[in-house]
């Protein structure tokens, strides 16, 4: 006779699968048994169950599909979760990942983040942005350059005006002809070839007809065209993608061992923090920061009924475009200015003696004045579109006269006078958020900014060695990061009660 194992009584009483279990069974997880369009008939495996079985597979690092039915069949705490169903296959769990959490894992992880401010863990006050690059689940070779595609596509456009000017349909060479043209006329060659009976022959010592050579060629051509037409819908405002995962864009990634600056494809995935929470997740194909703040607190927005009040990240989310947006919604903007440690340093001042920072401005009378005590005087206003489509307006100044001065080889490198072009709007804004993170509140904010969101970052990636997504597509890899969110606050939030620092939300300075 054999006697079943009570796992209740092998599990600690203080271990983090306890906490997990606890606070996931508090969601309310309509949107997820809604993806199960069968009726009158119930899984295998409660979908709760599998939801918790993943979220522990992420906080224990047991991420693929057969590593986890193994789990569930040899480890007590994933036998403890089952709570006596049966062991998923490995199948049940990839689509249950891939398919069914679609719709579910981001309502799942705000009701979690929203339990954390019931506990009293987050007080939506204080939000630190940081991005980092994730390797897609792709082939580094499978590359497709825009720039490239556009260089073959101008030349096949070349081939096919040569061609169809040869078939007698004299053709504009500044239009790119379309591909339903093409297909016209090649429809209207096939009913040619029906209507004079000519025969199609393959084969060595066969000639073809010129009517025969002329479809090859264009149905050659229609071909390459679909395919380039394909790429410039996939491109999407990208410079590249990878045919394996096409949503991924080459860049240049942080594990680039062989130092020889080699693109790899990949991710920019964003993420807030808070308490050392992860607040809120967004997946971007953009390799810069500047593009991704606004989406991201957008996004944030519409997840969660309370707006934070302070928005703090690094230089690389500078831009006018992100200020004017920060101030328009109602945040105070804590971002390091780029040129933020030039400013201080004397030495800079002395070499950038022509420089707008390093001149004195005259706000009344919108002049700058250089170091020889020579005006620069607005002779025009422009307008400048960023990638987004952000309209900066761009004031051009012009000195007075910069003949015989003796410090114009430092100063500028035209011959004629001194110009420069300058956004008031920018300056100001940056001039604010300089103001802001130079107070007591601020130098507390930007300290924490590189302990709890870079933290974040170095605990998934380090501990968790998580530097490769295991599914492919945006929808797959936001699925995937949002279960290794949930287990990273999960894991938080035990390593916090078990140090007894429940409550707190930053970490002060320590003074020597």
């Amino acid at each position: 006779m054999v006697l079943p194992i009570a796992t209740e009584i092998l599990i600690p009483a203080d271990d983090s699968v306890r906490l997990l279990s606890q606070l996931l069974e508090e969601l309310d997880y309509t949107k997820l048994y809604r993806a199960y369009s069968h009726k009158g008939r119930n899984p295998a495996v409660s979908p709760k169950n599998l939801f918790k079985i993943l979220v522990y597979g992420y906080m224990s690092d047991i991420i693929t599909s057969r590593a986890l039915e193994r789990a569930c069949r040899r480890d007590i705490n994933f036998m403890w979760l089952l709570q006596g169903q049966k062991v998923p296959d490995h199948n049940t769990i990839a689509r249950f990942r891939s398919g069914r959490l679609n719709e579910a894992v981001e309502d799942l992880f705000h009701q979690f983040v929203d339990k954390l401010h019931q506990l009293g863990e987050i007080a939506f006050e204080n939000i630190f942005v940081d991005g980092t690059k994730i390797e897609a689940c792709a082939n580094k070779y499978s590359f497709v350059w825009k720039k490239a595609t556009l260089k073959n596509e101008a030349r096949l456009q070349q081939k096919i005006h040569k061609l169809l000017n040869s078939f007698g349909y004299p053709q504009n060479n500044d239009t790119p002809v379309t591909l339903k043209k093409m297909e016209d006329i090649l429809s209207g060659l096939l009913k040619k070839k029906k209507a004079d009976g000519v025969e199609f022959v393959q084969g060595k010592g066969k000639r073809k007809s010129q009517l025969q050579r002329d479809i090859e060629a264009l149905e050659s051509s229609i071909v390459l065209q679909k395919k380039y037409d394909g790429y410039n819908a996939l491109f999407d405002g990208r410079n590249s993608f990878s045919k394996t995962d096409t949503d991924a864009t080459f860049m240049h990634l942080k594990e680039d061992h062989m130092r020889n600056s080699q693109l790899k494809p990949g991710y920019n995935v964003q993420i807030g923090v808070e308490a050392e929470y992860i607040v809120g997740v967004d997946i971007s194909s953009e390799r810069s920061d500047q593009l991704t703040l606004i989406p991201f607190l957008e996004k944030m927005e519409k997840s969660y009924p309370w707006q934070y009040k302070n928005v703090i990240a690094d230089a690389g989310y500078e831009s006018e475009e992100n200020y004017v947006y920060l101030k328009s919604r109602g945040y105070i903007p804590y971002i390091k200015p780029q040129n933020y440690e030039q400013m201080k340093m004397k030495s800079r001042k002395r070499s950038n003696i022509g420089k707008a920072e390093y001149m004195k401005y005259d706000s009344e009378n919108d002049t700058y004045e250089c170091k020889s005590g020579r005006l620069l005087k607005a002779v025009g206003i422009s307008k400048r579109k960023s990638k987004s489509g952000y309209e900066a307006q761009i004031t051009r100044y012009e000195c007075e006269s910069c003949e015989g001065c003796v410090l114009r080889e430092k100063c500028t490198k035209s011959k004629s006078n001194k110009q420069m072009s300058i956004s008031r709007t920018f300056i100001n804004l940056r001039a604010e958020s300089a103001t802001n993170i130079s107070t007591s509140q601020g130098i507390l904010l930007r300290m924490n900014r590189s302990i709890q969101v870079e933290g974040a970052f170095g605990a998934i990636k380090e501990d968790h060695g998580f530097r490769r997504f295991l599914l492919r597509g945006k929808k797959n890899v936001r699925i995937e990061f949002l279960l290794m969110s949930l287990g990273h606050n999960i894991n938080k939030l035990h390593n916090k009660i078990q140090d007894g620092r429940c409550g707190c939300y930053l970490h002060e300075k320590e003074i020597a």
